[in-house]
């Protein structure tokens, strides 16, 4: 009997099992009924026109493949000087206190740490970076993928923002791919490469705004600069600013915020501007600045007209050093320097420009207007003391 119960008691245990399986896999089944979206391809997929935005798009990707090992992630550590706080020296501060503060007014130290980016330009590990980003650090650590090195300051110019340094190690790296900066054009794509807010190979995209910006940072001379509108942000200081064709055109320097973050305005040093620094950089740890001997002063419209110019175009010489290379050339106050080696000169900029690329010891053939008339005249660049 107790046989007969058991039997009977496992055969309706299996069927409220089976019972509720078949509840469940109808459940089951229910939801996967329930369709989300459009069943059929997007009518745009393999259309003419996304097949060319695809093109496009595996560019992007091919060039992130390129610049995974040639973009670096720098971070800085230095030590500062933490003042205690003035009530220490208080002697009413000292009346409640007594002496138990004392021995804790001497200054104290602490680690500061910063991040940026930077890109090889050497099989031999130099590394280019902005000034700002290592000024006045105690170490610098340069990460290449996932690995870590220790590497030394090699030089740096403050005027120009560029830094060279120099990865600590005998392994072979892999430089990036230079391109002529002169041959930017407004709306050429522009791809930013970089480590900002930490986070590493950080991929943005957008195009060039303007070239040849002058005076963004309002320290003046002849530095020039690359505008985009690819994203920009703190962390992003020394990553490339790369062509379509994976070569970079510019090293980010800087964005135009008023809250800090990006705007759609960021700038970047010209590779061809930042080559002749980092060669520099490289051969004397710093940089060797030439000078002709000559004063600009402003050079208006009505003067041009009125010394036979048809626009004010040129460097107007205002005055001149007594024995310097444009005094022993003939240079002469009221000259307006209109080429240099079959250059235009339009302005002061331009005319700084020609002589820091030129180099010391170099020969200039420099055409003047003076008295109504062309005049040549070929003045050697000094170093500047």
């Amino acid at each position: 009997m107790k046989t007969k119960r058991a039997r009977f008691a496992a055969v309706t245990l299996a069927i409220l099992l089976a019972v509720v399986a078949t509840s469940a896999m109808t459940q089951i089944s229910c939801y996967n009924s329930v369709a989300f979206g459009e069943n059929a391809d997007s009518p745009l997929k393999g259309s003419a026109e996304n097949i060319k935005a695809w093109d496009i798009q595996k560019v992007f990707r091919k060039v992130n493949e390129l610049y995974n090992d040639r973009v670096v992630s720098i971070s800085t550590e230095q030590t500062v000087k933490v003042q205690q706080h003035p009530f220490f020296d208080d002697p009413f501060f000292n009346q409640f206190f007594g002496n138990q503060f004392r021995g804790q007014q001497a200054p104290r130290y602490q680690k500061r740490r910063g991040l940026g980016s930077g890109f090889i330009i050497s099989k031999d590990g130099f590394v280019c970076t902005n000034q700002h980003v290592i000024k006045g650090v105690d170490k610098v650590t340069v990460k290449v993928n996932e690995k870590s090195y220790e590497a030394e300051i090699v030089g740096y110019d403050e005027r120009t923002d560029l830094a060279l340094l120099k990865i600590k190690s005998r392994e072979k790296f892999t430089p990036v791919f230079i391109g002529d900066s002169d041959k930017v054009s407004v709306g050429d794509w522009a791809i930013a490469i970089g480590n900002p807010f930490g986070l590493d190979k950080t991929f943005t995209v957008g195009v060039i705004s303007a070239t040849a910006r002058r005076d963004v940072d309002m320290m003046g001379g002849s530095q020039s600069h690359i505008q985009t509108d690819a994203s920009i942000n703190p962390g992003n200081s020394g990553g490339p600013l790369i062509n379509i064709d994976g070569e970079v055109i510019g090293i980010n320097r800087m964005i135009y915020s008023n809250s800090g973050g990006y705007m759609g305005i960021g700038f970047a040093i010209p590779m061809n501007q930042a080559k002749i620094v980092l060669e520099q950089l490289k051969e004397h740890k710093k940089v060797r600045r030439g000078f002709i001997g000559v004063q600009i002063v402003p050079f208006t419209e009505e003067y041009a007209k009125e010394i036979g110019l048809a626009t004010n175009e040129g460097a107007l010489v205002g005055a001149v050093v007594p024995n310097g290379p444009a005094d022993k050339a003939g240079m002469a106050v009221g000259d307006v320097i209109t080429k240099i080696n079959d250059r235009d000169i339009k302005g002061f900029s331009d005319l700084i420009g020609e002589v820091e690329k030129a180099g010391i010891g170099k020969t200039l053939k420099m055409k003047v207007w003076r008295n109504k008339a062309d005049v040549n005249l070929f003045v050697t660049v000094k170093e500047r003391d």
